[in-house]
């Protein structure tokens, strides 16, 4: 195959272009005939290097670092004074599970019973754009069945932000909002607890 290259000589403005035939078995290398290849293949290399460390950072990071500001990332985060922290209180649910519960995470710990599986249950619901622990939207159509006199208030720091809320089993859309985040919350399914 052959490429038609264009080239004026230096130093030489004035004279006309010459035309040189060139085939692949030339010495001229196909990035220095076309520089403008180059900087595609550059260019190319360097979003797909881009794309795959965007494609590595898990929600929760998009989350915890908010629309305006770049946080860390929660892989690798040692904790500090922005270290998430959640104070989890629960009343009326019986069978040992009443009290109130300290929870970090990035590194887990705290009083929480189970401090990586809340964690964990935190992390999988955690999405850029919605909360975490927002209400049933109103107006829902819900079961109407009783899922116990279980309470719970879950206030501190997630995602960096702040967290102020209350839950109850009053009807079907207040058990699967409280389910969702078990074992943040404790686990009342199958009449386990009374």
């Amino acid at each position: 195959m052959l490429h038609a290259i264009r080239r004026v000589e230096p130093g030489n403005a004035t004279r006309s272009p010459q035309t040189f035939q060139t085939s692949r078995t030339s010495r001229t290398s196909p990035t220095t005939a076309r520089p403008g290849l180059r900087r595609l293949v550059v260019g190319a290399a360097a979003s797909v290097a881009a794309f795959g460390t965007l494609a590595a950072v898990s929600p929760a990071s998009y989350a915890q670092a908010g629309p305006s500001e770049a946080g860390p990332s929660r892989a690798g985060f040692t904790g500090g004074p922005d270290r998430d922290h959640l104070t989890v209180t629960v009343r009326n649910a019986g069978g040992g599970a009443d009290g109130t519960y300290e929870l970090y995470c990035a590194p887990d710990g705290g009083s929480h019973p189970d401090p990586r599986g809340a964690c964990t249950a935190l992390e999988r619901d955690t999405r850029w754009g919605r909360d975490v622990f927002a209400p049933a939207p109103e107006g829902g159509f819900c079961t109407m069945q009783y899922g116990g006199p279980a309470t719970a208030r879950v206030t501190g720091t997630w995602a960096g932000r702040p967290v102020d809320a209350t839950y109850d089993r009053r009807d079907g859309c207040s058990i699967a909002r409280w389910d969702r985040l078990v074992p943040l919350l404790p686990d009342m399914g199958s009449g386990r607890r009374r």
